[in-house]
């Protein structure tokens, strides 16, 4: 079963993604911020991250740098879903290592696509 890590301050957003990923068969980890998602990634290796820019303690940025730093994570793919639409945002976030760099609002279906997408 593929692992997908959600990370995100957002509960509305957090509970559509979890339970969609839940359905296409996916083990779900939720954190609700930065320090939350390295904390659950010292001891799980999911396939997927999809990771918030704007959040508390640690914002997205920061925790891609982190993530990018642990070699037991290189495995994983990156994507950011985000309000921040903005070129140099898109941008900052691909140059730092996302796979992916999606914005809010989003479609579910086309999320979930591209996750499959990114682990074929």
């Amino acid at each position: 079963m593929k692992k997908i890590l959600i990370v995100d301050d957002e509960p509305n957003i957090v509970m559509s993604l979890e339970y969609t990923f839940k359905k296409n068969n996916f083990e779900v980890f939720i954190a609700r911020d930065g320090q939350e998602a390295l904390d659950i990634l010292k001891n799980h290796f999911p396939d997927v991250i999809i990771l918030d820019v704007m959040m508390p303690r640690v914002d997205g940025y920061a925790t891609l740098e982190q993530i990018k730093k642990d070699e037991r994570l290189q495995h994983c793919k990156i994507i950011f879903l985000s309000a921040k639409n903005k070129e140099q945002d898109i941008e900052k976030g691909l140059s730092l290592g996302a796979d992916l760099y999606m914005i809010k609002p989003f479609s579910l279906k086309k999320l979930v696509e591209q996750v499959k997408i990114l682990i074929e």
